[in-house]
């Protein structure tokens, strides 16, 4: 069911003080840097292998969420449902729609389907900030 972790969104409360550190002192490649409806995102590689991290200044609370992809939301969705899984929030994400499921400790799990894989082939290079 869970095909890939893609990503991991990671609360920052300052974006490109973490640009800077993931980039100057870990050596991360700064793949796009974005400032849109009044919120700073920025993606970055520590590898070139999944998962990408993404630093994201709207996000809240203090812990990650991983992000995993799934060939199909609604059939996934379906299936944890039946397990007595509860979805917590929709949400979206360039490269398609998400759900956060509702987890018993304070990890936070979300799933997608990659419907739009246009949306993140133009983001490399952007650098907003």
């Amino acid at each position: 069911m869970f095909d890939q972790l893609d990503y991991v969104y990671l609360p920052s409360r300052d974006v490109a003080a973490d640009v800077a550190h993931y980039t100057e002192r870990l050596g991360a490649e700064l793949v796009f840097a974005i400032e849109r409806f009044g919120t700073r995102v920025a993606m970055v590689r520590l590898s070139p292998d999944p998962p990408a991290l993404l630093l994201a200044q709207h996000l809240g609370g203090d812990a990650p969420v991983l992000v995993h992809r799934v060939a199909d939301l609604e059939q996934a969705v379906a299936a944890l449902r039946e397990r007595g899984v509860e979805v917590a929030a929709r949400f979206e994400i360039p490269p398609g729609e998400a759900v956060e499921l509702v987890t018993p400790a304070p990890q936070r799990l979300a799933l997608y389907e990659l419907t739009r894989p246009e949306r993140m082939a133009q983001l490399p290079g952007r650098r907003d900030f």
